[in-house]
C-alpha cells in the first residue's frame, strides 16, 4: 500500500475504493464482538465461509465480520445487505439455510427473524425492529457495517475525511468548532471537551499529551469496549484531531487488561493508519507528527479517574492526586494532558465532518448529541443503545428495552455505574441529560443503566455498590477508605436484620463527610447509591430496621420459606431438588420445610410448579408451625387407599 501524502490523495484513494465496491452485491455481516463471540459467532463465521465456498458463491458474496450490533441478548446476529434482512441467535447449523434460501433464492428463514412479543409479528428488516427503530445511532451505527480490522472499510464510509478537514482548518478553528458543539465528556464528568482542549492549547509548555480513557470498570457497562472493538479508527481519528488542535505529538490509549479483542483491533488500526500515512510522521503531508501507544491497565477501578490513570501511565501505582491544577494544564508527567473517554473521541470526527450546528440539533439545551447506554438488569431487551440526549427513561426502558419481563412491576433504574443513583417509578418521565440526572440524585456516568423490578431490595442494592466501591478504593485518603467501610458495615447489618435506631442518621452523616472530604471522584460520588435509595425508598430502610422485614423478600436473613398445606400436591419435586435435604415428605404426604436445616437458597420456591405455587416466601411474619405427620395426608387420599 503506497503512503497517502495529501488530502487530495486521500479522496482519490477513497473514490478508487468505492468504484471497486458494488453496493448491490450481497453482503453478509456477522456480529463478532465479545458478546456474540461468547455466543458462538466464531463457529457461525467459519460455517458461513465454508458454505459460501461450497455453494460456489465466493465471487458473488461479501462476508464481513463486524463489531457489536448492540442487541447482545439476541446474538449471534447476521444482517444481509443491501436489503437489511436481520437474523437473530444464529447457530452454525442455520447457515446452509441462510445461504441457499436467502442468498440464492431470495427467501426468508422465518425461524431466525425477530418476533414482536406483543403482536407475535415476524419482523424482517433490522431498521423496523423496535430495539433499533427507536434509537439514534450516530456514533454506534457504523459498528454493524464495517470490518474493524480493515482500514479500507473505514475509509469507504468517509473515514479520515474529518482529519483532512481539520488539518486544512488549523488548530484554532478545530477548537472553536468543538466548543461550539458543546460536546461534553461521555466518561462521567460531563466537562465540556472544547474548554478542556482550549486550556491545554493555551498552556505554554511545548510537550503535551492526548489520552483515551478506555478503563471501563462499571459493572454491566461495555460501551467503550464495543466501540474499540468495532470501530477503532473512529477513536484514532478523533484522537489525532485532538492532538492537532492542542499541539500534541504523542497519544496514549489506556485500555483494560480484560479487553483482549479491543486491544487487538486498536493495535491493528494503529499499524494500518501508520502504513497509510494517517499516523506517524508528516500526516497527509501537513508536517504534523503524531504517534499513539496502547497501555494495558492492571484492572484497578480507580484508574478510571483521570489523575489515577495518569499516575498508572507514568509507571506508578494507580492512585489519584489532588487537582490543585487541572490535568489539562498539569497532567501526565506534569505536562498539559487532554483525557477523554472512548465515546467522546468517537464523536469528534462527526462534529468536524458535519458541523457543530448539526450536532447541536440533538439533545437538550445543556446536553447535546447522543449517548450510548448499556441497558441491563431486569429488562426484556438487554444490550447497547444510543439515544439522543433528552429522551425519557420511560422511552428507553419500554420503547427500546421492551419493558420488564415476566409481568413484573418496574421498581427503579440505576444510572451512572456504581457511583450513580437509583431513580424510582415516579421519575420515569425524566429526560436523560447530565444536569437532569444530577438534579434527581443520580448521574450520567459512563452510561451504565441497570433496571430493577419489584423483587429488588433497594437496601441491598446500596450495600452491593458500596461493597464494590470499598473493594476498589485505593485507600489513599481516610474519608473514602474508612467512610465507605463504615457505611458498608452498617448496610450489611441492616440487610441481616441487625439494624438499629439511629443507623439511617449515621449513614447520612458518613455519606456527607465521605463525599465532601474524599480526594477523588470515586470517594466523592461513592455515597450516591446510598443517598438516592434513602431519598426515594426510605420506607424500605425503616422496614428493615424497625420491623426486621424485607419488603422485596430478598434479604436472606430476613425471609423464610414454608409450604402451604392447602396447595401442596406432594409431587416431590422440591424435596428432590433441595440441596440441604431440609424438606420432609413423601408420596401423598404434604411436604414440610425443616427451618433449622433450610439455607434459604430458594430452590424449593423456584422449582415448585406454577400451577401449584405451594411454596411461599415470607418476611417479618412467623412461619406457621409444622403439621404433624399423621395429619399430612393429601386431602381425599388417605394412606389406606
Amino acid at each position: 500500500m503506497p503512503r497517502i501524502n495529501s488530502p487530495a490523495e486521500l479522496e482519490a484513494f477513497r473514490e478508487g475504493l468505492l468504484s471497486q465496491r458494488d453496493p448491490n452485491k450481497p453482503c453478509i455481516t456477522l456480529c463478532s464482538g465479545s458478546a456474540c463471540h461468547a455466543s458462538g459467532s466464531a463457529e457461525v463465521g467459519a460455517r458461513i465461509e465454508e458454505e459460501v465456498r461450497k455453494q460456489g458463491l465466493s465471487d458473488e458474496v461479501i462476508i464481513r465480520k463486524t463489531g457489536c450490533h448492540g442487541f447482545c441478548e439476541r446474538g449471534p446476529i447476521v444482517v444481509i445487505h443491501p436489503e437489511g434482512i436481520c437474523y437473530f441467535q444464529v447457530k452454525a447449523e442455520d447457515v446452509p439455510d441462510i445461504i441457499s434460501r436467502t442468498i440464492k433464492e431470495k427467501q426468508i428463514v422465518d425461524r431466525l427473524l425477530y418476533e414482536d412479543p406483543d403482536t407475535s409479528e415476524k419482523i424482517i428488516y433490522e431498521s423496523e425492529i423496535p430495539f433499533y427503530k427507536n434509537q439514534e445511532r450516530l456514533v454506534f451505527g457504523s459498528n454493524g457495517n464495517i470490518d474493524p480490522k480493515s482500514i479500507d472499510d473505514y475509509l469507504a464510509i468517509g473515514g479520515y475525511a474529518a482529519l483532512a478537514r481539520a488539518l486544512e482548518w488549523g488548530p484554532e478553528k478545530v477548537v472553536e468548532e468543538i466548543k461550539k458543539s458543546n460536546l461534553r465528556g461521555r466518561g462521567g464528568g460531563g466537562f465540556p471537551a472544547g474548554r478542556k482542549w482550549e486550556g491545554s492549547r493555551n498552556a505554554p509548555e511545548e510537550i503535551k499529551y492526548v489520552i483515551v480513557n478506555a478503563d471501563e470498570g462499571d459493572p454491566g457497562a461495555y460501551m467503550d469496549r464495543s466501540l474499540l472493538e468495532g470501530n477503532p479508527h473512529a477513536i484514532l481519528e478523533g484522537l489525532t484531531i485532538g492532538a492537532w488542535a492542542i499541539g500534541s505529538h504523542e497519544g496514549y490509549i489506556y485500555v483494560r487488561q480484560e479487553y483482549p479483542l479491543a486491544v487487538e483491533n486498536i493495535t491493528i488500526a494503529i499499524e494500518k493508519a501508520e502504513e497509510y500515512g494517517l499516523l506517524g510522521k508528516n500526516i497527509l503531508g501537513s508536517g504534523f507528527d503524531f504517534t499513539v501507544k496502547v497501555h494495558r491497565g492492571a484492572g484497578a477501578f480507580v484508574c478510571g479517574e483521570s489523575t489515577a490513570l495518569m499516575t498508572a501511565l507514568e509507571g506508578r501505582a494507580g492512585e489519584p492526586r489532588p487537582k490543585y491544577i487541572r490535568s489539562n494544564i498539569k497532567g501526565l508527567w506534569g505536562k498539559p494532558s487532554v483525557l477523554n473517554n472512548v465515546e467522546t473521541w468517537a464523536n469528534v470526527p462527526l462534529i468536524i465532518n458535519k458541523g457543530a450546528d448539526w450536532f447541536t440539533q440533538f439533545g437538550t439545551e445543556r446536553s447535546k448529541g447522543t449517548k450510548i447506554f448499556s441497558l441491563v438488569g431486569k429488562i426484556t431487551n438487554t444490550g447497547l443503545v444510543e439515544v439522543p440526549m433528552g429522551m425519557t427513561l420511560r422511552d428507553i426502558i419500554y420503547k427500546i428495552g421492551g419493558g420488564i419481563p415476566g409481568g413484573k412491576r418496574f421498581k427503579a433504574v440505576q444510572t451512572g455505574g456504581p457511583s450513580g443513583g437509583c431513580l424510582p417509578e415516579e421519575l420515569l418521565d425524566l429526560q436523560v441529560g447530565f444536569d437532569e440526572l444530577t438534579q434527581a440524585g443520580s448521574m450520567m456516568g459512563s452510561g451504565g443503566m441497570i433496571v430493577m423490578d419489584e423483587d429488588t431490595c433497594m437496601v441491598d442494592v446500596a450495600r452491593y455498590f458500596l461493597d464494590f466501591l470499598t473493594d476498589e478504593s485505593c485507600g489513599k485518603c481516610v474519608p473514602c477508605r474508612e467512610g465507605m467501610r463504615q457505611m458498608l458495615k452498617i448496610l450489611t447489618n441492616i440487610t441481616q436484620g441487625k439494624g438499629k435506631e439511629g443507623d439511617i442518621q449515621l449513614l447520612e452523616e458518613l455519606a456527607e463527610v465521605t463525599s465532601e472530604a474524599s480526594l477523588c471522584a470515586l470517594g466523592k460520588s461513592a455515597p450516591n447509591p446510598l443517598l438516592s435509595t434513602l431519598r426515594h425508598f426510605r420506607e424500605e430502610y425503616e422496614a428493615h430496621i424497625k420491623e426486621k422485614r424485607c419488603p422485596a423478600l430478598s434479604c436472606k436473613e430476613l425471609i423464610a420459606y414454608y409450604i402451604d398445606p392447602e396447595k401442596c400436591k406432594a409431587c416431590m419435586i422440591c424435596l428432590r431438588k433441595c440441596p440441604a435435604d431440609a424438606i420432609e415428605g413423601g408420596k401423598k404426604l404434604i411436604h414440610v420445610i425443616d427451618q433449622k436445616k433450610c439455607t434459604k437458597c430458594g430452590t424449593c420456591f423456584e422449582s415448585c410448579p406454577p400451577r401449584f405455587s405451594a411454596v411461599r416466601k415470607i418476611s417479618g411474619e412467623p412461619v406457621p408451625p409444622p403439621i404433624p405427620e399423621e395429619q399430612r395426608t393429601i386431602a381425599g387420599k388417605s394412606k389406606e387407599k
